[in-house]
Order: structure tokens, then C-alpha cells, then sequence
């Protein structure tokens, strides 16, 4: 196959690219990246030189530059988008821009070329759970963020556009992920890379907020199933199978570092924060054999061992405007926040 992998220079696209590369000899892919704040080339350094692999720089929308990287390809993968949610809440503009328009580009370029068309959503679309049940294919979506409701519109336009007009397109929807390159906004790398600087872990409220992790390595492969044998008009929720609370998070990563729990802040929440998301996997493994291999403890100590031994790597990515970002995101909480202490609700 020759594939178009948009976003291919961000945490998730970069660690496809090399899955496919590495498993499918005979594939070829183009990536088309904008190279904003989350985007880096780093990220491909393995394969920027390989014959198969190419890099195109580009906004999913501008359809002319769409096009263009688009021509040849026999499938489209769009894992490009935006997708902090404490960005959304300062900002939700460029949430719109990328994940809705840039869907939709995307979609009409790939009906005109008759290719086939994966998007990769979140669980996030779903919203929030109470402490027990888990998401379907069939849950309904009801976003909490900017951020999840621009994804679920974007999920919704790529349904119509296969019950519409018959684009071979395919959805699908996936825990928290975890892993190498992952930008140091979201909350395993923040917590790992903060530790390894001796500063203050920044953890929203009272830190019970439980969330489903996956390490990318098996994210990836689900992907790479469901490109290839998934259902057209089909939707895959994939999970790791591993709940934890953020607060569990922060202490696995501090004793694995051999850090003082006193790093930890209990810092004001953000406002419309999810509770708990989890996943119920049943479709993905019956349909396409799809279990996750990687058990969490041993994910999350090699996770932890890459931040160690690639520190050039984060300290360049957390320098220029990723220090502006998290003085606004953290600063005034972190101030307001006493060793130990917990915010009231």
C-alpha cells in the first residue's frame, strides 16, 4: 500500500510511521504535516532518509496542498488534529479549523481520488463515565471539551460522507495513549519530565480523575488492522485495558524516578474535567484479533527510560513557547497550591 499519514510528525503519527515501515517492506507513505507547536521532525528521524518515506509540509486544510500529497496513494490515514483540551478551553479556533475543516477537506479529496479514508478519533467524543460501566461503538457522544466536540463533529462528518457517498472509510476511537515522543503537554510525559527537572508535578483537583492507557506501540498495530481489514462505515474503540487514577500516575512515575512525593501539587481543576473514561474492546478483538500486548508496568518503565536517556529531545521541545504555555496553564495554580495541600472543590 502506499499510504497518506497526516500528522505524521506528532507523538501518534510518528510512532505509525515507523510501525508501517518496520512491518510492511513494501509500503510506501507520504506524510503531510504542518509542523506547528506539537509537530516535529525530529520525531521521523529514523525514517527521513528511507527511499519508501516521504515528508510533504502542509495544513490538512488547504485542499491544494491536500492534493498534491494525496496523488498515488492508495488509503488516507488522518491522525492530524488538535488535541489538548486545555487548549480548546483557552482557544477552540484552531480545534475548528484543523479537526472539522481539515476533515472535510480531507474527505472530499479522498472521495474525488476513490481511496480509502481511517480516522483516528478519541474516546473523549463519549464524555465522561461514573465509576462503573465502560464505552461501545454504540455509546452516545456526548463531548465535554471543545477539543472532544470537535472530534466528534469531525467522526460524524466522516460517517456521512460514507452513508452519503459511499466513501470506504473506517473510525476509530481510542484510550489515553502513552509513550516515546509524546509532547510534554499531556500528562505521563509532563509528570516524567517535570520529575527528571525536580519540579512540581501539577495535578488537577483532587487527582481521582481515572483514565483508560495504551501504550502507542499497540495503538499503532490496532490501527494498522483496521486500516487493512476493518469494515467500511465501521467504528473500533480500542483500550488498553488499564484504568488508573492521575494520582496513581503521578506516584508510579516519582517512585520509578526514586523523587519525593512532595513534587506533587494538587493544583485548581480545569473547569468541565472528565471524570473517568474506560473502554469496552469487545468489537476490535473479535472482529480483528486486536489485544493489547504491552502490560502497563512495563510500558510505563520503558516509557519512563526513553524521557531518561532522550533528554536533549524535551528539554529543546520544552523551551520557547511550551514555557509561555505552561506558565499560563500552571503558573498562578501552582503558586496558589501548598506542598501536599488539596484544593477545595
Amino acid at each position: 500500500m502506499r499510504l497518506l499519514v497526516t500528522g505524521g510528525a506528532g507523538f501518534i503519527g510518528a510512532n505509525f510511521v515507523q510501525h508501517v515501515l518496520a512491518e510492511h517492506p513494501s509500503d510506501e507513505i507520504v506524510t503531510l504535516d504542518a509542523l506547528t507547536y506539537a509537530g516535529n521532525l525530529a520525531n521521523l528521524e529514523a525514517v527521513l532518509d528511507d527511499p519508501r518515506h516521504r515528508f510533504v509540509r502542509g495544513d490538512i486544510a488547504d485542499r491544494a496542498a491536500v492534493d498534491a500529497a494525496l496523488a498515488g496513494v492508495d488509503a488516507v490515514v488522518n491522525i492530524a488534529a488538535e488535541s489538548h483540551v486545555d487548549r480548546s478551553i483557552a482557544g477552540a479556533e484552531e480545534f475548528l479549523r484543523t479537526n472539522v475543516v481539515g476533515t472535510q477537506v480531507l474527505l472530499d479529496a479522498a472521495r474525488a481520488a476513490g481511496v480509502r479514508f481511517l480516522q483516528v478519533s478519541t474516546d473523549e467524543v463519549y464524555g465522561s463515565l461514573g465509576p462503573s460501566g465502560a464505552f461501545t461503538e454504540t455509546s452516545p457522544l456526548q463531548p465535554s471539551s471543545p477539543y472532544a466536540a470537535s472530534k466528534a463533529a469531525a467522526d460524524l462528518l466522516v460517517l456521512a460522507a460514507h452513508h452519503t457517498h459511499g466513501i470506504d472509510a473506517v473510525i476509530t476511537r481510542c484510550s489515553n495513549n502513552y509513550g516515546p515522543y509524546q509532547f510534554p503537554e499531556k500528562l505521563i510525559p509532563l509528570f516524567i519530565t517535570n520529575a527528571l527537572a525536580d519540579e512540581p508535578l501539577p495535578l488537577y483537583g483532587d487527582g481521582k480523575n481515572v483514565r483508560d492507557w495504551i501504550h502507542v506501540d499497540d495503538h499503532c498495530r490496532a490501527l494498522d488492522l483496521v486500516l487493512r481489514r476493518g469494515r467500511a462505515g465501521a467504528v473500533y474503540n480500542v483500550g488498553g485495558g488499564n484504568e488508573r487514577r492521575n494520582e496513581e500516575i503521578a506516584a508510579t512515575i516519582l517512585a520509578a524516578l526514586g523523587k519525593p512525593a512532595s513534587l506533587v501539587r494538587h493544583v485548581t481543576d480545569r473547569p468541565g474535567h472528565d471524570r473517568r473514561y474506560a473502554i469496552d474492546a469487545t468489537v476490535v478483538a473479535t472482529e480483528l484479533g486486536f489485544t493489547p500486548r504491552r502490560p502497563f508496568d512495563e510500558g510505563i518503565a520503558d516509557t519512563i527510560a526513553w524521557y531518561r536517556t532522550h533528554a536533549s529531545w524535551w528539554r529543546d521541545v520544552k523551551s520557547g513557547e511550551y514555557r509561555a504555555y505552561y506558565e499560563r496553564m500552571y503558573g498562578e495554580r501552582l503558586r496558589a497550591a501548598a506542598p501536599g495541600a488539596r484544593p477545595r472543590a
